[in-house]
């Protein structure tokens, strides 16, 4: 398992957003027009011109990533490369609630095509629910961890998860915060190790946000359990206000293992829909991307740096 992780500094852009993007930030549904996958394409290129503004202004280029899909970003992916930034590309259908692969048998031509950085799966799990679904979302994963790990030339990235069962938010008299405190941590380190166990290995697992610190650090033993020493963990933002997703990252970022985050709707939701609004100009929109992203490099750098001053 040497060869297996990813422990360098990671902060990801991600806006690979499919099924919400179209329906919630568009309003359409149904089959699209190619007028109307031309215009979510050409709005994703306006989050992509943003993170290009934040490297000119000061994001080290090494450390700075994008996450968008085959879809809406063939484009950015073939001139991301071609600048040599960090990509990750996404394997699963948008917006189901079962994991499964979003171009079917035929996942690994697709990796391979763009041969991004990172292939990230997105995963709905929570070990104490439906025991047959999870085991089938299991025998996926483990083809696609072996691939990636046997023939691919991509990293694997894991985003997980870990939606409350009824039960669980019953016993809670529906309480979603108190879900994400209380409960929530525990199920994330049982997921992780039954995906583990079932032979999924990723190199870097994207996770929800934690509001303590020791909850972060059981995490990252659970993830480098076993020989796993180099793995990297990242936050993500799950669409929450600035407030809530800087504690999240002040909170990791004291904690070694976690290597960055991905923060996408927080960064680009509200210049987009300024933006198609005609509030703002494009050049606005992409300013204000950037200088998002840029803040929470900053807060993720600057928790960083006090903790190990302490």
């Amino acid at each position: 398992m040497t060869a297996l992780g990813f422990n360098q500094p990671l902060y990801i852009l991600p806006f690979d957003h499919r099924g919400s993007f179209q329906t919630k930030m568009f309003g359409w549904k149904g089959t699209l027009s190619p007028d109307q996958t031309a215009e979510i394409a050409a709005t994703k290129q306006v989050i992509y011109d943003g993170f290009k503004a934040a490297i000119q202004a000061g994001v080290a280029r090494q450390k700075a990533g994008i996450l968008v899909d085959e879809r809406f970003g063939t484009a950015i992916l073939g001139d991301a490369a071609t600048n040599g930034y960090t990509t990750a590309c996404p394997a699963e259908k948008s917006g189901q609630e079962e994991f499964d692969f979003e171009y079917g048998e035929d996942f690994a031509k697709h990796v391979e095509a763009f041969h991004p950085t990172f292939c990230k799966v997105l995963v709905r799990y929570n070990p104490e629910g439906n025991r047959a679904l999870n085991q089938r979302q299991a025998a996926r994963l483990r083809r696609l961890s072996e691939f990636l790990h046997s023939q691919g030339r991509s990293r694997f990235m894991f985003e997980l998860l870990v939606p409350p069962e009824k039960e669980q938010l019953d016993r809670l008299k529906g309480d979603r915060k108190g879900y994400d405190l209380e409960l929530r941590p525990r199920l994330m380190v049982q997921t992780i190790q039954e995906l583990q166990d079932a032979q999924v290995e990723p190199d870097v697992w994207k996770i929800e946000g934690l509001d303590r610190r020791e909850d972060c650090e059981e995490i990252v033993a659970t993830a480098r359990r076993g020989g796993r020493d180099q793995v990297g963990c990242i936050i993500l933002g799950r669409g929450e206000n600035d407030q809530k997703v800087q504690e999240w990252l002040s909170t990791a970022a004291t904690v070694p293992g976690f290597i960055g985050f991905a923060v996408g709707r927080t960064s680009f939701w509200d210049p987009l829909v300024q933006l198609r609004a005609e509030q703002i100009t494009r050049d606005a929109a992409v300013a204000q991307i950037a200088r998002r992203y840029r803040e929470f490099v900053d807060i993720f750098e600057n928790a960083r740096a006090k903790s190990r001053a302490a």
